[in-house]
């Protein structure tokens, strides 16, 4: 039992990672995603893509962890209420999931932020 706090530091943080690493990869196709109000386009699939592996090696190495995982939850909000909520709002049930995934990774990077030292 002890073991699950660094086990589930791994298992959050990697797949973070991996998400950032596909912004990079599929950075066009993501950029469709990005409301038509907020201008620089692909600028933001990269940046975010940055932000996402950033965040998960900072809390898997422990380097200023918990702010990283305080950052990480706020983009994850700010993510389902500006990109996933209108299509939820709307009946989408496809953006209904994707704005629940990403309230609860926001919710849950910032209850790890708690459990982290730095």
């Amino acid at each position: 039992m002890k073991a699950l706090p660094t086990l589930g530091k791994f298992i959050y943080s990697i797949p973070m990672m991996i998400f950032g690493l596909f912004h990079f990869m599929g950075a066009k196709g993501m950029t469709g995603m990005i409301p038509s109000y907020i201008p620089g386009g692909v600028f933001w699939v990269y940046l975010t893509g940055v932000a996402l592996i950033a965040a998960g090696l900072g809390i898997l190495i422990g380097k200023k962890g918990r702010l990283a995982a305080q950052l990480l939850g706020l983009m994850l909000v700010l993510f389902a209420l500006m990109i996933h909520l209108p299509g939820a709002t709307s009946g989408d049930q496809a953006a209904t999931a994707m704005f629940l995934k990403d309230i609860a990774l926001g919710g849950g990077a910032w209850v790890l932020s708690g459990q982290l030292r730095s």
